[in-house]
């Protein structure tokens, strides 16, 4: 019996490997067929199949319940020789069809380590004098030590290869998860907002999403249509103070050929290339009055006229309007239509700012290291809490957009592992005083708990830093839930709720 071929044990391709492998031992035993099963919950698998009928082989189940060579050797953990014609295990039925049957079968279990059995390998001899299989002890014993080895480089190649899939799945959701814009908070308000978003979603009214710059606006108009019978169907968004006044109309209506120098051909305006879908407008409240009076037509009428055009077009799409001005007040300057607000504020929405949700900028900070670190395929940075509580204090004016850009400007300029508060931005630094009153009510870091609350972040999940969190704002109250609930800035129920998720109960004294 001649030396395998080292290249076999390199292999880390499972079919590969079981090719190689099976040919490998056709050719050592001179044999016109063989197979390798894996066992499968109730069933064996044909995963691999060589020589005569290979091909009709491969891919055939067998039921664990019906007697076979392949089963016995899994579930006793052994090697057997069978004679096929007298053999009871042989499961003949399905060679039915096979113009080359079996006459001889020579069957090896295959084990992962030194117990767990997880698949056996047939060599089989097709001749009718059943001449080819050699069964000699002392060429036997060899070629069960190849299958020992072989079976160990095989098993060793389907666990990497099922890990791998697992890191191409598990970065596959990362990106996935990425490109979907998460939508992170758990603050009272913020989570009065997001509840409000899911019950519009439900409905096809359109929505009027107020709020500061960079609080979310367009993450939760991408929300309510991933989440509307509309998800199928175009998404598209325009910034209304981003173009000049006079190429919006024409954007959002289109224009048909010679409407104006310049127009060579008719083109579909944005309310057209949505139909069926959402159209989401952004900053509505710097949209010129002219142009109002068409989008209220579309929501009047759900109709459009493109520049140029004679007759309207019928049109179904849901507008999903932000702003961060104050509409009302510019209806009393006569600078926003009133007919239009009613119609576009049918379900309003407002997105509270980040200095108001400031038990949520922790979750933000931890979810923009993590996107900023996979991004970059480097390790993720850790918030030392001296930094963190400058964080928390900051008022934040930009929101969680200025949030997301100073955490893409730290990656870059902090080379250690950890953000230090000297690593912060010097207007971060003298505008976050730890002594400012809207931070010492924050419910995140109390600087006269006597330092109850400064424990190193980094070295804790998020489940058990808010396990500390509300454990020491109940001893700090001496256990009285309703004092620590308004001190969190959360309603007594949700606060308790908290307790029971994290099983937090006072313990008797002793």
């Amino acid at each position: 019996m001649g030396r395998p071929d080292i290249e076999l044990f390199k292999e880390l391709d499972p079919e590969a490997l079981q090719k190689k492998f099976l040919n490998s031992l056709i050719k050592i035993q001179n044999v016109g067929r063989g197979s390798i099963w894996i066992k499968k919950k109730d069933t064996y698998v044909c995963v691999e199949a060589a020589g005569a009928e290979s091909e009709n082989i491969k891919g055939v189940v067998l039921d664990a319940a019906h007697p076979s060579i392949v089963g016995w050797v899994i579930e006793n953990r052994q090697m057997t020789i069978a004679e096929t014609k007298s053999d009871r295990r042989h499961y003949r039925e399905v060679e039915d069809a096979f113009a080359v049957k079996s006459s001889q079968i020579l069957c090896f279990p295959l084990f992962l380590g030194e117990n767990e059995v997880y698949g056996a390998v047939q060599i089989i001899d097709t001749t009718p004098g059943k001449t080819q299989l050699n069964l000699d002890k002392e060429y036997l014993e060899p070629l069960q030590n190849l299958v020992d080895i072989c079976s160990i480089a095989l098993s060793n190649a389907i666990l990497y290869s099922t890990e791998k899939q697992k890191a191409l799945h598990l970065k596959s959701t990362l990106s996935r998860m990425q490109k979907e814009s998460l939508i992170i908070g758990q603050s009272e308000s913020f989570q009065k907002s997001m509840a409000l978003v899911k019950s519009y979603a439900d409905t096809d009214f359109h929505v009027l999403i107020t709020g500061e710059s960079g609080t979310g606006k367009e993450l939760v108009a991408e929300r309510l249509h991933k989440r509307s019978a509309r998800r199928e169907k175009p998404f598209l968004a325009q910034n209304c103070s981003a173009i000049p006044e006079t190429l919006l109309e024409s954007e959002l209506f289109g224009y048909k050929k010679g409407a104006f120098t310049g127009a060579t051909r008719d083109r579909a305006g944005l309310f057209e290339a949505a139909d069926g879908g959402t159209v989401f407008l952004d900053e509505i409240g710097d949209m010129p009055m002219s142009t109002q009076a068409g989008l209220l037509r579309v929501l009047q009428k759900n109709e459009i006229k493109p520049l140029g055009e004679t007759k309207a077009r019928l049109i179904d799409v849901r507008i999903v309007a932000a702003t961060n001005k104050d509409i009302k007040k510019m209806i009393a300057e006569n600078s926003f239509r009133q007919d239009l607000y009613y119609r576009l504020s049918v379900l309003p929405v407002h997105l509270p700012p980040l200095r108001e949700r400031r038990e949520d900028i922790p979750l933000l900070i931890k979810h923009f290291l993590e996107t900023e670190s996979f991004k970059a395929n480097t390790k993720e940075k850790k918030v030392v809490p001296n930094a963190m509580q400058h964080l928390v204090a900051y008022h934040w004016p930009g929101n969680i957009r200025e949030l997301e850009n100073l955490i893409r400007y730290l990656m870059v300029t902090t080379p250690e592992d950890y953000i230090q508060a000297g690593n912060l931005p010097p207007h971060i630094r003298e505008q976050s005083s730890i002594t400012d009153a809207s931070y010492a009510t924050s419910g995140f870091l109390d600087p006269q708990s006597n330092n109850e609350f400064m424990v190193d972040l980094t070295g804790q999940t998020w489940p058990g830093l808010e396990k500390t969190y509300v454990h020491s704002l109940l001893k700090k109250y001496n256990w009285n839930i309703t004092w620590a609930a308004k001190a969190s800035g959360i309603n007594r129920s949700t606060f308790a709720s908290r307790m029971r998720k994290l099983s937090i109960k006072r313990t008797p004294p002793m």
